[in-house]
């Protein structure tokens, strides 16, 4: 079977079950949706690993089904791309994604019922995200990775605010839509440059132009190619929650654990690296537009970082995580170490999903609790959710063996070794990595070890979660512990195998070439510098041990000033609110009340008046002018027909009169003649 002439079923299995799930899941059991909708799933997983290893016995390893023409003037097909990168993300994506929906069938099964149908509403949505995830990553045009853009951004304004009854879900929801439009805006203008510098939104096309030699690099000044990565660059930061754009992601905390795991780990945040990572020929040629994308990375990184560090609710300091490590994925991506931004994101996809799913596993014992500080001593009441934990905490934190180490040690050394990199990024990087490690185990921390800080009847009912639940997490903890090793650092030796990850996407990156692998720098550096995150990565950890194990509550270094800028997350929510939300409702209200009084109100005041005016001057000309011209000539005519008026008489006798006289003229004028 040819596999790779299939590709184009990938994202369509997942829709055909969201189309059964939203149209006919009323219809259905609980049984059968749960098999329906991750069936879809794991049937379009089955056919990406068919077509990937297809794809690999490959010489040029790039393969194109086109369905239908579609935008011709602009270049934009129907058509789907499978090449190194696309064979990445499909798999993550439906890898990730059907071991989510496998979680979900226990989690959100207090769901089902006649009257919300919640369970197959969710599953509905669930899929529709799947298939537009899908469909932006093998899209083979700009156009059809917009529509997947849109789409995924639409299935999470429907999940993150799945529990409309919530006021907070619903806001929640809105935020998410609306800070996500102006990245959004950014990218529809990008897209347009890009069709005026390549004239063709096809990506084999831009690839062939920006590689080609066409375009020169812009290595001072900020020309034509500046602008169109940067706004791409800022389209790319309202899907994957940069600064300034990030601050929808924490609140989608709102929707059901198995969207968050879905949100964060291997969809929709995936996106902004995705689009990043897939123009990468354009970023290469614009340095000055990579240096802010390594810089906003790099802020993003250790800014998300240090409000972790407070946040009480155990799906927050998840959250926070996240952004920070979509931070790292950008920094990467802007010293020109694309691929590694890749494994990054790959990598994060296996323990962020454990992860979060793993919280869900906490809640759910904790019957719906999120607050860290009424938990503790978990481990020997849910075992099996705390040694997944454990391991994801691990892989996080940048222990060396585990997924997490491999690839944020690549990140660290790129940065140091870049031509494009610093010193300063490097130190941030680390700085985070060791934040990173402190917030993660103090969840463990917090969570499992101590004493129990919950109320009786909480306590009555901790249970580990159901098989259908724990067996995705066992999973997910295994591809943290060793997914990691097809992205072995060179200075381990070189090996087939152990770079596959590099090996694999160098034809799609062979642009980024020039950024350097760090050969000018000797091995002894690298491990010098590996030593260091090492190092940092379990003083995290040992920081954390201390001040939330081993010290007393009421000794803990809370509530200080600075702890209560973090903990309320340097109060961008409220600046934002005073500057956006009530600047436009407030501030903003009584501006545009003024505007109104004086220039609207003004504007149709003044119309009124000058027409009042208009129709008095049109009065009086009509009442002198133009009827004193009808009445003068009246006035001429009657005048001139006074006389005639003697003569026009109306009566016979006065005709008869005037007739003889006439006669008797017409008589006496003929004598006197003669």
């Amino acid at each position: 079977m040819n596999f790779l002439d299939l590709i184009w079923l990938i994202p369509f299995l997942p829709l055909i079950g969201a189309g059964v799930m939203l149209f006919f899941g009323r219809r259905l059991s609980k049984a059968a949706i749960g098999i329906i909708s991750p069936g879809s799933v794991l049937l379009a997983l089955l056919l990406s690993v068919g077509a990937v290893l297809q794809l690999a016995g490959l010489e040029k390893r790039e393969h194109q089904v086109v369905i239908a023409p579609w935008i011709e003037f602009l270049q934009a097909d129907w058509g789907y791309l499978l090449d190194p990168l696309s064979s990445v993300m499909i798999l993550v994506v439906t890898f990730v994604g059907f071991l989510i929906h496998v979680y979900a069938i226990g989690y959100m099964g207090h769901e089902h019922g006649p009257r919300h149908g919640g369970f197959y509403r969710f599953f509905g949505y669930l899929n529709l995200f799947v298939f537009f995830m899908l469909t932006l990553v093998l899209a083979n045009n700009f156009v059809l990775l917009f529509v997947g853009w849109e789409g995924v951004g639409l299935c999470s304004y429907l999940l993150i605010g799945f529990y409309f009854h919530k006021k907070s879900a619903g806001d929640a929801g809105n935020k998410a839509f609306i800070v996500n439009r102006i990245g959004d805006a950014a990218f529809i203008l990008g897209m347009f440059l890009v069709f005026q510098l390549t004239g063709s939104l096809r990506f084999t096309d831009f690839n062939a132009a920006l590689d080609g030699g066409q375009f020169s690099p812009e290595v001072a000044g900020f020309g034509i190619l500046s602008v169109t990565a940067l706004l791409l660059f800022i389209g790319a930061t309202g899907k994957s929650a940069q600064v300034p754009l990030y601050v929808w992601l924490p609140d989608a905390m709102e929707g059901p654990t198995p969207v968050s795991a879905l949100i964060h780990a291997a969809t929709m945040v995936t996106a902004g690296v995705y689009m990043v990572a897939r123009a990468s020929a354009l970023f290469v040629l614009t340095p000055d537009t990579s240096m802010i994308i390594a810089g906003v990375g790099a802020f993003t990184a250790i800014f998300a970082a240090s409000i972790g560090l407070v946040q009480n609710d155990i799906k927050r300091v998840l959250a926070y995580s996240t952004v920070s490590q979509l931070g790292f994925m950008f920094l990467a991506a802007g010293v020109g170490a694309y691929w590694v931004a890749v494994f990054h994101l790959y990598t994060h996809a296996f323990f962020k999903a454990l992860l979060f799913l793993g919280s869900g596993s906490v809640i759910h014992a904790m019957g719906g609790e999120q607050d860290m500080r009424r938990m503790g001593g978990l481990k020997d009441k849910i075992p099996v959710t705390f040694r997944v934990m454990f391991v994801g905490s691990l892989a996080i934190a940048g222990i060396p063996g585990l997924a997490g180490f491999f690839s944020k040690d690549e990140i660290l050394w790129q940065t140091w070794s870049s031509p494009i990199g610093s010193k300063l990024l490097f130190a941030v990087g680390v700085i985070t990595a060791a934040m990173t490690a402190f917030y993660m185990w103090r969840l463990m921390f917090m969570t499992f070890y101590g004493e129990p800080r919950m109320d009786e009847k909480t306590k009555a009912h901790i249970h580990e979660s159901p098989p259908v639940m724990t067996y995705p997490l066992i999973v997910l903890a295994a591809g943290s512990a060793i997914g990691g090793w097809i992205g072995v650092p060179k200075l381990f030796g070189e090996n087939g195998f152990f770079q596959a990850f590099e090996h694999w996407l160098a034809p799609v990156f062979a642009h980024g070439a020039v950024h350097g692998e760090g050969h000018h720098h000797s091995h002894a550096t690298e491990a010098l510098l590996m030593a260091l995150s090492i190092a940092v990565a379990l003083g995290g950890i040992f920081i954390a041990h201390r001040v939330y194990l081993r010290m007393k509550e009421e000794d803990r270094p809370t509530g200080g000033p600075l702890y209560k800028v973090l903990l309320n997350k340097w109060y961008v929510d409220e600046i934002y609110s005073f500057l956006v939300v009530n600047g436009l409702s407030k501030g903003g209200g009584t501006v545009m009340s003024e505007f109104d009084r004086r220039f609207v109100d003004g504007g149709v005041n003044g119309t009124a008046w000058l027409t009042r005016m208009i129709s008095k001057i049109s009065m009086w000309y009509d009442t002198w002018i133009v009827d004193g011209l009808v009445n003068l000539t009246a006035f001429f005519v009657r005048a001139l027909s006074f006389p005639v008026r003697f003569l026009q008489t109306g009566w016979v006798q006065s005709y008869a009169l005037m007739f003889v006289a006439g006669v008797l003229l017409a008589a006496g004028y003929y004598w006197w003649g003669k």
